[in-house]
C-alpha cells in the first residue's frame, strides 16, 4: 500500500518555485483510492498543538507515516526544492485542532531542512485556517499562495530565514500531518522528546 499511496508522479510535475524560498504544492498527492481510509484512520486529537505520531491512528494512516517518510518520498521531494534528503532524518508530528492564536506568521525551526504538511480535512469552507506562504513578515495579505487545507494537498517547502508562512484565525477541527526533515539526528531527537512531554502534559490536562 505505501508504494502506491502517495502520488509521486504528480509532485515530479507539480510546478516549481525557488524564490524567495523553494516551495510545492500538490493538490491529490494521497491517491484517491486510498483517501477514505486514510481519513477513517486519522487519530481521534480533542486537544490543540501538535502530538507524535509514531504508532498514532489506524493501519492505513500508520501506512501514510511510512509513505511519507520512505526513501522515494524524501527523493522527490528534495528534486522539488533542490535539496539531498537522502541522509536526513525525520521528525513527524501530527495536529487536529486549531486554536485562535495559532497561524501567526513564523520560520520554523532553523533546526530543519524541510517542512512538509499533508492536509486531511475532507472539505474547507471557512476563511481561516488556509495557509499562505508569504513574500515577508509583517503581511498576510502579500502572499506567494494561499492553500486551503483540504484532503490530501500537500504543502512542502525549504525552511530558511525567509519561508515565512501563517494564516488567518481559525477554531476547530484542522487535521494535518507534518513530516520535518532534520539537519541532524540529534535535533530530531530532542524535538521528538519534547513533542512527547507536551503530548503526556496535554493528557494530563485532559486536552487531549
Amino acid at each position: 500500500m505505501t508504494e502506491t499511496l502517495l502520488d509521486l508522479e504528480k509532485l515530479a510535475a507539480a510546478p516549481r518555485v525557488r524564490e524567495p524560498f523553494a516551495w510545492v504544492v500538490v493538490p491529490g498527492f494521497v491517491r484517491a483510492a486510498h483517501l477514505e481510509a486514510v481519513l477513517a484512520a486519522f487519530p481521534p486529537i480533542r486537544g490543540p498543538g501538535s502530538f507524535p505520531a509514531e504508532k498514532a491512528g489506524g493501519p492505513a494512516f500508520r501506512a501514510l507515516v511510512a509513505a511519507m517518510t520512505a526513501p522515494a518520498t524524501a527523493a522527490a521531494l528534495g528534486a522539488a526544492l533542490g535539496i539531498d534528503l537522502a541522509r536526513a532524518p525525520t521528525l513527524v508530528t501530527v495536529r487536529g485542532r486549531c486554536r485562535a492564536e495559532d497561524g501567526r506568521i513564523h520560520t520554523d525551526s532553523g533546526a530543519k531542512l524541510v517542512s512538509a504538511l499533508l492536509y486531511l480535512n475532507p472539505g474547507w469552507r471557512a476563511a481561516g485556517g488556509r495557509l499562505r506562504l508569504l513574500r515577508g513578515a509583517h503581511d498576510l495579505e502579500d502572499m506567494l499562495v494561499e492553500v486551503p487545507p483540504e484532503a490530501g494537498t500537500l504543502v512542502a517547502f525549504r525552511r530558511s530565514a525567509v519561508s515565512f508562512h501563517g494564516h488567518h484565525p481559525f477554531v476547530g477541527e484542522r487535521r494535518s500531518l507534518q513530516v520535518n526533515w532534520m539537519g541532524s539526528g540529534l535535533a530530531a531527537s530532542r524535538e521528538r522528546l519534547r513533542h512527547r512531554l507536551s503530548a503526556r502534559v496535554k493528557r494530563l490536562a485532559g486536552a487531549a
